[in-house]
């Protein structure tokens, strides 16, 4: 392992011989039911750094925190072929690691893809599954808002510095987030570019757009309640922004109503997905954990 601030790096192999990455925040025996962080389509563990650190050095209830890079992100290795960047391959991956690091059961956070990969695990490996948070993903997603999402992946310009890369997502994300200070977007692209001698890089592979390209969106979309419906002994919080596409206020509502212990909360002033370090989400976050170990939801 290669320490970091307030982390440390771990390392392991992908069925398939990938190197692949997370990050580890906090005391391994911390006595706890640890978290599983998992990032949406093109992003990384950095996502979830603010948060993990909050989640992790608690004074009272300190948790281990797991946050994964896929294949194809951040410090994984990239995949010769394009088409292991599915929500089936990332899910394997990430149970190989949850393996390696020896944890049989956990807190899952998942944002977007990483809700999607969430479903997967209640249908693949429901044992794993303490405690859950859907941020802004559920079982019926919105074709305008994938539309939306390859829209921008697609034809976003790239920057030539930092400052310009916030200017670039605030003209893309700014409408729908009208909550996030100047310094939650310096923050949040951070989190999506690596630092490249001072060049803004996107932190993913760029063959993963092919993935998007090849988006049917003129014809429905499975919808994954069945496996939404395999999480019902287990506590879930699901967040949606008040501003996203890809999560309805009606596929929110139905979640709340066929899920017995389904908690439902709604971001003002964010869309797809709510930064997890803001407002008053990581206390929430935690509550909602702290209840769902001790049997409280």
């Amino acid at each position: 392992m290669v320490r970091g601030q307030g982390f440390s790096d771990f390392f392991y192999s992908a069925q398939d011989g990938l190197r692949l990455h997370a990050r580890l925040y906090g005391e391994e025996d911390s006595g706890r039911l640890p978290v599983v962080c998992l990032p949406g389509l093109t992003r990384n563990a950095r996502d979830f750094h603010d948060l993990a650190i909050r989640l992790s050095s608690s004074r009272d209830k300190p948790r281990r925190v797991i946050s994964f890079d896929y294949r194809g992100r951040g410090q994984s290795d990239y995949d010769r072929n394009w088409q292991n960047y599915s929500v089936a391959t990332e899910a394997t991956d990430v149970v190989d690691g949850l393996i390696a690091l020896g944890i049989t059961g956990a807190a899952f956070i998942g944002t977007s893809r990483g809700g999607l990969i969430v479903h997967i695990l209640a249908a693949m490996r429901p044992a794993l599954l303490k405690a859950i948070v859907l941020n802004d993903i559920g079982p019926v997603i919105e074709p305008t808002g994938l539309a939306h999402i390859r829209s921008y992946l697609e034809t976003s310009p790239r920057p030539a510095d930092f400052d310009q890369a916030v200017t670039i997502q605030r003209g893309i994300h700014g409408p729908a987030f009208p909550a996030l200070s100047k310094a939650d977007w310096q923050r949040f692209v951070r989190a999506i570019y690596r630092d490249d001698n001072g060049k803004p890089v996107p932190d993913f592979d760029p063959k993963l757009l092919k993935t998007v390209s090849a988006m049917d969106l003129d014809r429905p979309l499975p919808d994954l309640w069945p496996q939404f419906e395999a999480m019902a002994a287990v506590a879930v919080l699901a967040l949606r922004g008040a501003n996203s596409r890809l999560l309805s206020a009606a596929t929110l509502e139905q979640m709340s109503k066929r899920h017995p212990r389904c908690e439902t909360v709604t971001v003002q002033g964010q869309g797809h997905a709510p930064l997890l370090e803001t407002g008053d989400l990581p206390e929430r976050i935690a509550a909602f954990m702290d209840a769902a170990e001790s049997g409280g939801r």
